[in-house]
Order: structure tokens, then sequence, then C-alpha cells
């Protein structure tokens, strides 16, 4: 890899710095599996590239990844075949992702959960495919970073019985914003230090008592220094959406996580309102450091 050139790079104006240029290396390494444009959003969700909508710059920050590729500084992956329209690459059932065996229990009885990171091709696709086949929201292509784990027992065999996803956070949410206590130019700085809990699910097939508030807390304490290792920032919150009409949120509770209010039920795309109200969602908060209000609302970058 060329080092950066003498003269400052800039992204749309402003002065590209030293450690941005090395977190962008670091995401088109780590995220060579994926396409160009999702890696260009996520460049743009950890560096806070957006318009005044909170839209990202996807097509310029593209362009400004190919231009350093062309000048030797990232290596991006190969071009990929444009997908036809109406294909949302849903995965497709395979023998693997099966109804399993009923397991039901106390979690003494199971061994301690343990999280195992979600890595290889074959790993990736069963994610996906049980996400599809068991959550009520399906499999969607994550917007931005994220993480994914599975939840496994290890009595009387290691076996996988859930699995988790964390990924950028929702860009504004009232009752949220309240209980931080931020100022517009506080969450700006800082919002990539929240992280949202996306998806997670406990196999239908498995009714172990506790299993999920226990994979929540180890997720809890496991989360900082995987998306720290991963994408060089150290979340200090996390959140997620619980929908009442199914739902009680009772495991997150059960994990110690507050409750602080209910979104409009727009959601991310809802940019002129159309849906005001259609779906709130009960919005849950885990606070990973005991000072999160104040790091959170520290003005200058932390």
């Amino acid at each position: 890899m060329k080092q950066p050139p003498t003269t400052l790079l800039s992204f749309c104006g402003r002065p590209l710095s030293a450690e941005q240029l090395t977190l962008i290396q670091s995401i088109a390494e780590d995220f060579s599996g994926l396409g160009r444009t999702e890696i260009a959003n996520t460049v743009c969700e950890l560096l806070q590239w957006v318009r005044p909508t909170g839209k990202p710059k996807t097509l310029e920050c593209r362009a400004f990844l190919e231009s350093l590729q062309a000048d030797g500084l990232i290596r991006l992956p190969p071009l990929r075949a444009q997908r036809r329209r109406g294909e949302q690459g849903v995965p497709a059932p395979t023998p693997l992702g099966e109804f399993g065996a009923p397991m039901e229990g106390s979690l003494k009885e199971f061994g301690p959960p343990q999280l195992e990171s979600v890595s290889s091709p074959a790993d990736q696709a069963l994610w996906r495919e049980w996400m599809q086949r068991y959550h009520y929201l399906g499999y969607r292509i994550p917007f931005g970073a994220h993480l994914r784990y599975f939840v496994r027992v290890m009595t009387p065999q290691p076996i996988r019985v859930g699995a988790l996803q964390f990924s950028s956070p929702a860009w504004r949410m009232a009752a949220r914003e309240n209980w931080i206590g931020w100022s517009e130019q506080a969450r700006r700085l800082n919002l990539q230090r929240v992280v949202s809990n996306s998806r997670f699910l406990i196999l239908p097939w498995v009714r172990i008592a506790n299993l999920a508030s226990s994979a929540l807390a180890l997720a809890a304490r496991r989360l900082p220094d995987d998306w720290q290792a991963r994408y060089r920032i150290r979340p200090v919150l996390l959140e997620t959406l619980v929908d009442p009409a199914r739902f009680a949120g009772t495991c997150y509770r059960a994990a110690n996580w507050i409750k602080v209010g209910q979104t409009t039920g727009r959601g991310r795309q809802d940019r002129n309102h159309q849906r005001h109200g259609a779906c709130p969602k009960a919005i849950f908060l885990y606070p990973l450091t005991p000072q999160v209000r104040q790091e959170l609302g520290m003005e200058i970058a932390p």
C-alpha cells in the first residue's frame, strides 16, 4: 500500500486526516467481501459524511474511494454485476436452516451460553437464512457498520441456539436524545458511539429459561472491544427497538436495559413524515459506561 501524498487529501472540500485515511483503509480491507457501495455506506456512517437531511453521501464517497484506489492508497473489491430490479438478496432455504430438535430446560442444564463471531461465508449464509426464516422482520442487508454473532450453549455439546446483530444507530430518536440530553453538535460528533442491537433471535425450537437475557449481558460485555477493534470507535451506549404489538421487552428488562420511550413509527427512510405514528416501537437503551451522558454530551471530538 502506498504512503499518503504530501498534499492533503480532501473529501467534499474537507481535509482528510491521517487517522481517517487509516480507518478507510481498515474498512476496505476488513469488508473486502462486501460491494463498493456497502463499503461507502459504512465509511459515511463512521465519518458522518452526510447531507443536512442526514442521508449519507454514498455516491460521492464511492467516487472518492475509487480515486484512493487509483492512487494506490486502498484496495477495493472488484465491481459486481448489478442486481436485477426487485431482487433483494433473500437467502434460499437449505437443510442446515431447517427446524431443529426441541431444547427445553434451565440454563444451568445446558451450560453457560457463549457468543461466536459470524465470520466464514458458510456461517454468514446460515445466519442470514435463520433470520429470514425465523425472525419476524426477516433478513435485510444492514446499513453501514455491523457485527454479527451466534449464541450457543455448551452442554451436552456445543450447539447454536440463537443469533444477534449490532449495527449503526438510528439517525434521530427524540426519546433517546432527551434521555442523553445532548445538543445537536454533540449528537453529530458522538452518534457513532451508539450501536443498535438491530436483530436478536432465539431459535423457535429453543426454550431455555433466562437464555435471552444472559446472551444480551454477554453481548454488552464483549461488543465494545469487538466494535473498537473493527471500527476504531468505542461504543458507550446500546439501543434497540421492540415492537410492543409482539413483545414486552422482557429479556431486555431482565438484562437491565432501560425503556426510555417510543419512536414516531416513521423509520430511517421516511424523510417526509408520511408514516408518522404508523408502527411505533419501544426504545430500550443500555449504558456501557457509568458516565455515558457526559461522554455523549461532549461537544468536542473524543
